[in-house]
């Protein structure tokens, strides 16, 4: 992979991650309030790596490769729902989770395409 393109794919990822953060700070008093949130933003950051790699990708497809990784959903519900309503503490949990699921699923976005790009495999189109 070129350096300018890693270093946008990079920067798709960290700033998805820390408004991912931001996210799950804000809501952490209110279990499940931001999954539709950061669904969206997980969405649409598969969406900017698609493009990254030359791939056109519809939401319906980014919805289908965010849904591949539901234990870290589960995971981030059971800390919520354990610990995420407690003030200050519970905030901190629940940025610095949804942080990491968010970083987690793009990188696994990337190497994704990475893999097809390296197949030559088609464009996915819905």
């Amino acid at each position: 992979m070129e350096t300018k393109k890693k270093r946008k794919i990079h920067a798709i990822i960290h700033l998805a991650a820390t408004t991912a953060a931001g996210i799950g700070s804000g809501f952490a008093q209110i279990p499940g309030a931001d999954m539709p949130i950061l669904m969206a933003l997980q969405t649409a950051m598969i969406i900017a790596i698609g493009s990254e790699h030359d791939c056109t990708i519809t939401k319906a497809n980014a919805k289908s490769i965010l849904l591949t990784l539901p234990a870290g959903y589960g995971g981030r519900a059971l800390s919520q729902f354990l610990i995420g309503w407690i003030p200050l503490y519970g905030n901190a949990i629940n940025a610095s989770t949804a942080m990491a699921l968010t970083e987690t699923i793009g990188w696994a976005a990337n190497a994704y395409f990475v893999k097809d790009n390296n197949k030559k495999q088609p464009t996915l189109i819905s």
